[in-house]
């Protein structure tokens, strides 16, 4: 089979929708199929493999390192006319994924598209909430014109489908196991971070903006100093309210933009993941902070609705209840016998999530698209 993948936003860039599109390709590939991606041209990289397709892009504003791919229909057409794919996968919503969708339809090629980002729940963040309705619009109209909608959790098919989406399907994430675990913990780098032996780390992993709602979790943290002084609070990523948050806490450690083994020894050597947003799709940094072994506080939506059970794994928290996430925090965070079990739990219960799976179940659904298989379509709302 050939498969193309549309992409605005693909690694070296690091962000979840980045590295999601990324495991899928490699999951394609690893089956045996052909996998075409196609990607705007990244600032400052020059390494294209053969089976790339670069277009012309334009840095989103607010989103450092991030570029949106021009429309280009025509291209698009006149490559996949010559080298017709047998379905395609359109991950982003922004002009390259349009162009994308147009051109599949021309084409009569079957075309997936993937639901990875809240753009509705962003306007509210960037103080735009009265452009939410307007979002979604937007989101329900792209996602309306593909034959099948993929989402990673039930939680969020059902939500789709409430307000008019079309053919979502459900695609569940996986967490590589043998890179992110306990085993990465690393006295060393605990050591540079000046923690001590039993004095909590707590990490926060992803981007540094406005949609992760941080101010709550640096108001965890602190009341969490309050009981236990020696705490830590590291930070992986970057964004553009590091050098605000940066500025106000400058006992904060930032270690920047990580991924791979660098990452895996992060997560593995704090004790506490500190998880406010509530504005993911998913949030693959549960599955990576629990496969790690560390106990994770997080609101009871998408991949903590999913797999974090509330007292065994961490703490799963009701949206909006702002004194029972901070409580949490400082409860499991000043006790490292709890951490510990918590923690051990939590490996336990997303050992299960392989790859592997994920992959052959997103091979299955875009065979199935492509009138091959669709034993393993299932409906999100199921």
């Amino acid at each position: 089979m050939h498969y193309a993948i549309v992409t605005e936003t693909y690694p070296p860039e690091v962000n979840g929708v980045a590295l999601t599109v990324h495991a899928l390709a490699g999951g394609l590939q690893a089956r045996g199929h052909a996998v075409s991606i196609v990607r705007p041209i990244q600032s400052g990289t020059s390494d294209v493999r053969t089976d790339e397709t670069l277009v012309p892009g334009f840095s989103l504003p607010g989103y450092a390192g991030l570029r949106a791919g021009f429309p280009c229909t025509r291209k698009l057409v006149r490559m996949w006319r010559d080298r017709r794919p047998d379905a395609v996968y359109i991950a982003t919503e922004g002009p390259l994924g349009w162009s994308a969708l147009r051109a599949a339809r021309r084409l009569g090629v079957p075309a997936a598209t993937g639901f990875h980002t809240r753009f509705d729940e962003y306007m509210r963040d960037y103080g735009l909430p009265w452009l939410k309705p307007v979002a979604m619009h937007w989101m329900r109209r792209f996602h309306s014109g593909a034959q099948a909608t993929l989402v990673p959790t039930r939680e969020l098919g059902g939500f789709l489908a409430g307000n008019g989406f079309r053919q979502v399907r459900l695609l569940e994430r996986g967490v590589d196991t043998i890179l992110f675990d306990p085993s990465r913990r690393d006295p060393g780098l605990r050591a540079s971070w000046r923690a001590g032996d039993h004095a909590p780390v707590v990490i926060h992993v992803g981007r540094i903006a406005a949609e992760k709602n941080l101010d709550l979790a640096i108001r965890a943290f602190r009341e969490l100093q309050r009981h236990c002084p020696g705490a830590r609070y590291i930070w992986v990523g970057d964004g553009p309210l590091r050098e605000s948050i940066q500025a106000a806490n400058p006992d904060f450690l930032f270690m920047g933009v990580q991924r791979g083994e660098a990452l895996a020894k992060s997560f593995a050597s704090a004790d506490l993941f500190v998880f406010p947003s509530k504005t993911e799709t998913f949030g693959n940094v549960t599955l990576e902070a629990m496969a790690s072994g560390v106990p994770t506080v997080a609101f009871d939506y998408a991949a903590a609705r999913e797999h974090l059970r509330d007292g065994e794994h961490g703490a799963a928290i009701t949206l909006g209840d702002d004194t029972r996430f901070i409580e949490s925090v400082v409860r499991i965070g000043s006790n490292p016998a709890t951490r510990n079990a918590m923690g051990r739990e939590a490996r336990k219960g997303v050992e299960r999530l392989s790859p592997g799976r994920v992959a052959a179940d997103f091979d299955a659904l875009l065979a199935g698209l492509a009138g091959k298989d669709t034993r393993h379509a299932r409906l999100a709302t199921a």
